[in-house]
């Protein structure tokens, strides 16, 4: 039995406004194993945020189901939306989205905040992530003196930090030098392998694709193809 991560059953999306309906995404269905490693790309106005939004649980579908780990996600509200999200989720975004008021570790902390987790533990796991991901030496420094890259790998540690089962990462090489975006996509694909970390990535740079196991096509809210990257 094929052990799926992430599956995607004829999701709708439509937008009313008074009389106008708006399709932002018709009859999408995928489905990713636990471990692989996914690309969304298309043009602007594709439905590739709609479709992320979705995954996210940020959203719902007009109609169809996503389904993590086996759950339906559709369904779930309130308290149970928040819990399933926090444990199961981890989400890397372009513009790195780092408080800079805090220092790098207490950034990494974030998401086991709203855990009973003791301070010394998502202390000890926030530390181990940032040593594992080369920033050993920056832990009590803020974003703002951090590079690029480092807030990026910050933002790395911050997804990874409850464990999730799946990683959405949003334009996570946007913000960055071809370089070090290179660099990026190439841990992301070092934590799938390793770590059996399913991430789906939305991205405008298809040089980055050649990291992924999967690449899905999206023009005007359809799947236009999926390409298997051998």
């Amino acid at each position: 039995m094929v052990d799926y991560s992430v599956r995607v059953n004829n999701v709708n999306k439509v937008y009313r406004s008074g009389d106008i309906e708006v399709n932002a995404l018709e009859g999408i269905s995928f489905t990713l194993k636990r471990g692989e490693f996914a690309a969304i790309v298309g043009p602007s106005g594709s439905g590739k945020s709609t479709l992320m939004n979705i995954l996210g649980t940020i959203d719902r579908p007009t109609s169809g189901e996503v389904y993590i780990d086996g759950v339906p996600t559709s369904k779930m509200d309130g308290n149970d939306l928040s819990a399933f999200r926090n444990k199961k989720l981890g989400f890397i975004f372009q513009a790195f989205n780092l408080i800079n008021g805090l220092d790098t570790e207490k950034n990494v902390e974030l998401p086991l905040m709203v855990s009973p987790m003791p301070e010394s533990e998502r202390r000890r796991r926030a530390d181990a992530l940032l040593r594992q991901l080369g920033l050993g030496e920056r832990l009590k420094l803020r974003p703002t003196q951090l590079s690029g890259g480092e807030q990026q790998r910050v933002a790395v540690a911050r997804a990874l930090v409850n464990n999730p089962s799946l990683i959405l990462a949003d334009e996570p090489t946007g913000d960055l030098d071809s370089k070090t975006g290179e660099n990026v996509v190439k841990l992301l694909r070092g934590i799938s392998q390793k770590d059996g970390v399913t991430i789906i990535m939305v991205t405008h740079n298809l040089d980055t694709t050649k990291y992924c196991d999967k690449i899905i096509h999206i023009r005007d809210g359809r799947i236009e193809s999926e390409e298997v990257v051998k």
